[in-house]
């Protein structure tokens, strides 16, 4: 079932931050490369799987970071979703909100509960092409979408 949310452009205008000061953290604890790592190997065919969302775009799963630059832990799942693009794309991010809704439900949460990461949020994105977390591309789309984990669901959350 895809749940809608309430109006969602004061973030996709860029009201929302893209990532924490200093960006999320690489080494030590709960670093974005241990996850990063965990997901490549224990299933390979995540890092170039396709996955089918509600707007019939192609998303490509290309990262999951554990965060706890936020002061609790935030798990973000980052796709690629070319027809986002805002010149020549397809999908809207009107279009483009149930695919996260959905890949957060479907996706993440199975996740988490496989790995027992129990986060305080987490956040879904979609960029047009690969950018590196935290880094400025002007020309660059991507739609964000912050959730909390409730047993079986996500719960939309504005930043």
């Amino acid at each position: 079932m895809i749940r809608f949310s309430q109006d969602r452009t004061a973030r996709a205008d860029g009201a929302a931050p893209v990532a924490p000061p200093g960006g999320a953290r690489q080494f030590g604890g709960w670093g974005c490369g241990y996850l990063v790592a965990l997901l490549l190997t224990t299933n390979p065919a995540h890092a170039v799987e396709v996955f089918p969302v509600p707007s019939g775009q192609d998303v490509t799963l290309t990262e999951v970071l554990l965060d706890s630059d936020p002061g609790e832990l935030w798990v973000r799942f980052r796709f690629v979703a070319p027809a986002i693009t805002r010149d020549t794309g397809s999908v809207s991010y009107d279009l483009a909100g149930p695919d996260m809704d959905y890949l957060c439900d479907a996706l993440a949460l199975p996740y988490l509960a496989s790995h027992e990461i129990t986060p305080a949020r987490v956040v879904i994105s979609l960029m047009d092409r690969p950018v590196s977390f935290g880094a400025l591309d002007a020309d660059a789309t991507q739609f964000f979408e912050s959730y909390t984990p409730d047993g079986n669901r996500c719960i939309w959350e504005e930043f």
